[in-house]
């Protein structure tokens, strides 16, 4: 658990101080979620770099507000320090009490804006958005409060343009008060727990317990931008695709906010530029002959194959005719289940990939392209084609680049440690439907994304978990009826309540590491009766989501023994000998975990956190990733188009 000092109940509530300050009309909308893009009609202005932070340590945690630090400079309400953004602020100080610091936390950034931004009849709509700030956020411009969110891993904007334009200069001043806090019914879900013992803790001692494995790290985990549109803008966009051999059609739906479209035009193009299709109006469809089809990373010589759609509208606002561009990558490509395979585009695909963290040495989970540009071309090298976006979801920069390469994507919710009975009721399940809604609305759009899981490792065995994920999965699918959607279990396969809604079986298991530790002879006869047992009660498709086993770079063993290299070796190769009977069947995927190693809280069960990865927390492999490397490739060999002569070094990256 972690731990801090101090501490009051109405401080470490997320929702009391908010439910004090909102303001009419400021909580963020369910308008569309376009990612901020420069085009001709639109400007963009990142906001990364040094923040001035500093921590509420009151005892309640509610000085910020009780002295409301957002009416004046935080530097003049006390100390401030520098702070990165994008980063977690955990890791980044001496400080013990900050790395485990539960509560309020302030960041401040001013700018100055460009006059242009500020001038006009009518001026441009300056928009602010936060790619992720984890966990409860609330914002003020100058003052002013212009939005507060709940969830740590999606974004969320305000429209500033009347606080900006209404000021006397053009000094932009942004203040963010963010809690890490976590309840019963946030997402994940987590508790606080008071320490009353006054023999054995300090006064107003508590820790947050949590019920997933990997540090809870907070911060603004992923850019913050500045941009702008017209007044009268295309507020969202949503494409689906059908196809054949010989013809694809794309189908479409705009939206336009701030005046009526006196024209909408939209073209499709080409990766040469050249215009394929065309259309007019808010809705219709593009046919494109001869298409080009997204295909996953080895699945065909050009994957991540990606087409332009520019919409173009123009409608006028005041005697003035405006015009707003924007450019949405699209990728055409089909997604199908049956029973024993699932399909992309009409071909069965076979997932061979990973799970992953957003997690890394001193910056945690903040975006870090370095980082990010590593792991893709370790995956590339790996022969992986997929991966879950474990356990929440991960960055739209990286979502952009899945989308490129080609890599395909299981896009998973922070539902990740759903274990209480209370964190099924009904306060907790339509925060759950709203994170869907936002999740949805972000990565509609994304060829990559084959799948929505809306959980990991629930307790889907009580009760009130039926109508929980009947009503989510529901939800999911009619926001998006294009998509199959699961969530992942470890549960036991005849008492899984949440199973019978799902069109994939995930199934989590570590037979030989947390079952029967050590006897890597039981995997054959347990994993086998795990696959038979699934299929046989539901006859859905089975991805054996997670297994792996936690080994220390350099600790050796022969025979093996848990926590060397030889051990991980012998467990990926135990799970490999049912798996590649199984898939001639019924498996249709399988997903290690982990790709990395990874931050989590201390614990006896954990030295310097999970030491699954197949690659060290710095990127390293293990011996455990080449038996993955040779596996892999030997997988794509078998199921791609191309000549059989792929092997893991005419790829090398």
């Amino acid at each position: 658990a972690l731990a801090a000092s101090g501490g009051g109940a109405a401080g470490l509530c997320p929702l009391l101080p908010v439910l004090l300050l909102l303001l009419p009309g400021l909580a963020a909308g369910a308008a569309g979620m376009l990612q901020p893009r420069d085009t001709p009609s639109r400007e963009r202005r990142e906001l990364g770099g040094l923040w001035s932070f500093r921590a509420d340590l009151s005892p309640g945690r509610d000085a910020g507000f009780a002295q409301r630090w957002y009416r004046r400079p935080l530097r003049q309400t006390g100390p401030v320090i520098d702070m990165p953004v994008p980063a977690s602020f955990n890791d980044i100080t001496q400080d013990p009490s900050l790395e485990n610091y539960i509560g309020w936390v302030w960041y401040e950034k001013e700018v100055l804006l460009p006059l242009r931004w500020l001038q006009g009849d009518p001026a441009p709509r300056v928009v602010l958005r936060f790619g992720s700030a984890h966990y409860y956020s609330i914002v003020w411009v100058n003052g002013v409060q212009v939005v507060e969110h709940e969830g740590g891993h999606l974004p969320f904007e305000a429209d500033i343009s009347s606080v900006v334009q209404g000021s006397p200069g053009p000094l932009c001043r942004i203040t963010v008060a963010l809690n890490n806090t976590l309840t019963p019914h946030t997402l994940p879900p987590g508790s606080i727990q008071y320490m009353t013992d006054k023999s054995r803790y300090p006064k107003n001692y508590f820790v947050q317990n949590i019920r997933f494995d990997f540090f809870n790290y907070a911060g603004i985990h992923r850019p913050v931008v500045l941009y702008t549109t017209p007044a009268a803008y295309i507020d969202d966009i949503t494409v689906t695709a059908t196809s054949s051999d010989t013809v694809a059609v794309v189908h479409y739906q705009v939206s336009v906010v701030g005046s009526t479209a006196d024209s909408l035009s939209l073209s499709l193009r080409d990766q040469e530029g050249k215009v394929v299709a065309t259309g007019d109006g808010p809705v219709g469809e593009l046919k494109v002959l001869n298409p080009n089809l997204w295909w996953p990373y080895l699945m065909h010589e050009n994957p991540g194959y990606l087409y332009s759609l520019e919409v173009k509208m123009q409608a006028r606002v005041g005697g003035e005719l405006l015009e707003d561009v924007y450019t949405l990558p699209v990728g055409i490509r089909t997604v199908h289940v049956t029973s024993t395979q699932f399909l992309i585009n009409g071909r069965p695909f076979y997932f061979h990939g990973v799970n992953k963290h957003e997690d890394a040495d001193i910056r945690g989970k903040g975006l870090d392209w370095p980082l990010i540009v590593k792991d893709f071309n370790l995956l590339r090298w790996l022969g992986a084609n997929s991966f879950r976006t474990s356990h929440y979801p991960y960055a739209e920069e990286i979502m952009d680049l899945c989308d490129a390469y080609g890599i395909v994507v299981i896009d998973e919710s922070p539902g990740v440690g759903i274990k209480l009975p209370e964190s099924f009721g009904n306060k907790s399940l339509q925060h759950h439907l709203a994170v869907m809604e936002e999740l949805v609305r972000r990565d509609k759009n994304r060829p990559s994304v084959v799948m929505w899981s809306v959980a990991n490792e629930p307790a889907s065995e009580l009760p009130p978990a039926a109508h929980y994920f009947k009503t989510v999965i529901a939800h999911t699918k009619a926001l998006d009826p294009s998509r199959p959607v699961t969530f992942v279990t470890d549960a036991n396969y005849a008492l899984d309540r949440g199973a019978p809604y799902v069109d994939v079986i995930c199934v989590n298991s570590y037979f030989s590491w947390y079952h029967d530790p050590g006897h890597l002879e039981v995997i054959p006869l347990q994993l086998t009766a795990q696959f038979e047992n699934w299929y046989k009660m539901y006859q859905k498709p089975i991805i054996q989501s997670e297994y792996g086993a936690d080994s220390v770079p350099g600790l050796h063993s022969d025979p093996p023994m848990m926590f060397s290299e030889e051990y991980q070796q012998a467990m990926l190769r135990g799970y490999h000998s049912v798996l590649d009977k199984k898939r001639k069947e019924y498996v249709i995927g399988e997903l290690i975990w982990n790709f990395a190693d990874f931050m989590t809280n201390q614990g006896t069960t954990r030295v310097l956190g999970n030491k699954k990865g197949i690659f060290t927390r710095q990127r390293q492999p293990k011996a455990a990733a080449f038996v993955l490397r040779d596996r892999y490739w030997k997988l794509a060999n078998e199921s791609s188009c191309l000549p059989p002569v792929i092997t893991s070094h005419s790829l090398f990256l």
